[in-house]
């Protein structure tokens, strides 16, 4: 290291002006503005200003070729609206029951995992799987799952009758059933998807915060004589509290402001039942022109993030959820927040037995099941425990439960993705003639050599790539420099730059296209790929810079003192010292940032219609006309879509579990 740095040189005496610009600004000052330059410009320009924006654009309407300003007309005509007073009612339905299962289903899967000894790292692999794969490939799987003619779906439940005894129990309306185009089973449906899609996320995190706690806890209790479920309760869920809290704010803020997934099974039908508020401003901004009230129906529901937001930092900056809250308010809060959280949760259930009684009563059965079944494989598993030492067998009887609920968990993860891939390798008559169903007979490639002859993969593929590689370059090199300074430097205005980017972190991609549209317009990068190496960032660089703060600060300041003591800058400890140390944190962001922009559907589907621009989230919906849907080719698409996603991830995995776990949540 000594070749690289400079000579140690005596420390020049500081003038008047020097000390007081350090302590006006900071010690660091000079290294920390630069570095925090690039992010807070694009933070500004391509978050801040379009904020703004979509508040102004909210109190306009559009009178011939001008908007002009309406005062609060478009909140009045909203709260009127029944189309937008349903769109609030199914996002209020669709984000509860989805973190509600996402929940019960990630914790469970974390105690499988956290107790399976081997194979841990192949069968987290698998779980990971349907977070991994783009929203359009996940959407396109269940739709063709679904699909009452050509789906697995119907003909599973058929097979085993279980659909006309669902039937009679009045949990399907009829049978055969259509699951999407019916508004009884439409928001079910979309629910399970987004289960599905997020149960990696809580499981990861979940089994992350299992790893932290001590494992002398466990062992005292028992000493002490609880047993399993004790030990759950008074050791697990408490160490759990602060990654479960965590997780779920910022499950449910992304949840409560979804659109993609939605939109690519049901464009919000049938008959509204699956709207959500993210449609209503799209339909209403995009496709109506009325950018004002579409700005007005994203702006109006910013109160409800803010409140998630507040208590998300709250907690991530070591608020109440570390103990460090002190002084006569946060005693205060302290001693109220029980009160509130259960008069809050009974409120909230009454509204969503209102909403939709016959929706709730499924629901609670589901979770009820759900829970029982996690309760009574661990009850199982710890009564044949018994039974096996008593028979020197050891504790293989008492993960017989175990493998059981781990073999029902893999195939509601897998069973998609493997229907998705048998699709992909039958004929178009193996399909319409529901044949061969479960297994292709004869396998073809067939769909392969049909998808690149009928339509332009080959320019999806590479506009996807350019966008996703650009996107990544960008992102990764500033946030770096960013999350750095903010992370180990000291200078005024960091913490508060630094709550920005918590902020920026979470902002709903709703509030920002519409301002974002009418700015991409005026620079006339409508269907330019320009547009997207603009938008892009807006969630690429919050993200990327708040997963790295988390791993700097985990890098031990003697390493970059001790180099500054050998005459180096700043910047070349920056360099030499923290970035190779900070590998595995950079290809961790750096393969989110990939992904996301390769999966990324809402700005590329609002400020692009060239098919020469598409984009291969584009292409896959385009490839659906009406009712005419190549389901094989969709699916051979969407293994050539997910393959190079899937060994990224394969080969990160390490990675990606250690960045969760210290960057994206604990920050």
């Amino acid at each position: 290291m000594s070749s690289a740095l400079r000579e140690v040189r005596p420390a020049r005496p500081q003038s008047g002006a020097v000390v007081r610009r350090r302590r006006l600004l900071g010690t660091d000052w000079r290294v920390g503005y630069p570095f925090v330059g690039p992010m807070v410009l694009l933070l500004v320009g391509l978050i801040a200003i379009p904020f703004l924006d979509a508040i102004r654009l909210s109190f306009t309407a559009r009178h011939g070729a001008d908007n002009v300003f309406v005062g609060f007309d478009n909140y009045v005509r909203l709260f009127g609206d029944p189309f937008f007073g349903r769109s609030v009612s199914n996002t209020i339905v669709y984000t509860a029951y989805s973190e509600v299962f996402k929940v019960s289903a990630g914790l469970i899967a974390a105690l499988l995992l956290h107790n399976l000894r081997k194979g841990r790292s192949l069968v987290t692999g698998l779980v990971l799987l349907p977070w991994v794969i783009p929203t359009v490939v996940a959407a396109v799987s269940w739709r063709s799952i679904f699909d009452p003619l050509f789906g697995s779906l119907n003909y599973l439940l058929n097979q085993l009758h279980l659909g006309p005894l669902l039937a009679d129990l009045h949990v399907l309306p009829q049978w055969p059933t259509t699951w999407l185009a019916d508004p009884d089973l439409a928001m079910a449906s979309v629910v399970m998807v987004n289960t599905w899609k997020g149960i990696p996320f809580f499981t990861i995190n979940f089994l992350a915060g299992l790893k932290a706690i001590d494992s002398q806890l466990y062992e005292a209790a028992a000493v002490d004589g609880a047993s399993a479920w004790r030990r759950f309760i008074h050791v697990t869920l408490p160490g759990l509290k602060y990654v479960m809290l965590v997780t779920v704010l910022l499950s449910t803020i992304w949840t409560f402001n979804n659109f993609d997934s939605v939109w690519l099974l049901t464009q919000g039908g049938p008959a509204g039942s699956t709207a959500l508020y993210t449609i209503f401003a799209y339909q209403t901004a995009i496709q109506q022109l009325q950018l004002g009230l579409g700005s007005a129906a994203a702006v109006i529901l910013l109160p409800f993030t803010a409140v998630l937001i507040f208590v998300l930092a709250r907690y991530l900056r070591g608020g109440a959820g570390t103990g460090n809250g002190d002084g006569v308010v946060a005693r205060f809060f302290a001693r109220i927040s029980r009160p509130i959280l259960w008069t809050v949760g009974v409120a909230f259930t009454a509204l969503l037995i209102k909403l939709d009684p016959q929706l709730f009563v499924k629901a609670a059965v589901g979770v009820a099941i759900l829970i029982g079944f996690g309760i009574g494989c661990a009850k199982a598993s710890e009564v044949l425990t018994q039974v096996g030492n008593k028979g020197l067998s050891g504790n293989r009887l008492g993960r017989v439960p175990l493998w059981i609920a781990l073999a029902g968990l893999l195939f509601f993860v897998l069973a998609p993705i493997y229907w998705m891939i048998i699709t992909a390798f039958k004929t178009d008559l193996q399909m319409t003639s529901r044949v061969s169903m479960l297994w292709p007979t004869p396998w073809t490639s067939d769909q392969f050599f049909n998808l690149l002859a009928e339509n332009p993969f080959g320019t999806w593929f590479r506009n996807t790539l350019v966008v996703a590689l650009v996107t990544t370059v960008v992102a990764v090199s500033v946030a770096a420099l960013a999350a750095y300074a903010l992370a180990r430097l000291r200078f005024r205005g960091a913490p508060t730059i630094t709550g920005s980017v918590l902020l920026t972190y979470v902002m709903p991609g709703a509030l920002l296209f519409i301002p974002l549209y009418g700015i991409v317009s005026n620079l006339h990068l409508i269907d330019n790929l320009g547009a997207l190496f603009l938008t892009y960032p807006t969630f690429a660089l919050p993200f990327a810079c708040w997963f790295l703060m988390g791993y700097f600060r985990g890098i031990p300041f003697e390493l970059e003192e001790a180099a500054m003591t050998d005459g180096a800058t700043r910047m070349q400890a920056f360099r030499l010292i923290i970035l190779p140390l900070a590998k595995p944190a950079l290809l961790a962001v750096g393969l989110f940032t990939l992904t996301n922009a390769w999966n990324e559907f809402l700005f590329a589907f609002v400020f692009l219609t060239d098919e020469s621009l598409k984009t291969l989230p584009l292409g896959l919906q385009q490839m659906i006309v009406g009712d005419i849907v190549p389901w094989g080719q969709l699916s051979a698409a969407s293994i050539l879509i997910s393959v190079p996603v899937v060994l990224a991830y394969a080969y990160a995995q390490r990675f990606l579990v250690e960045g969760l776990s210290v960057g994206a949540v604990k920050g």
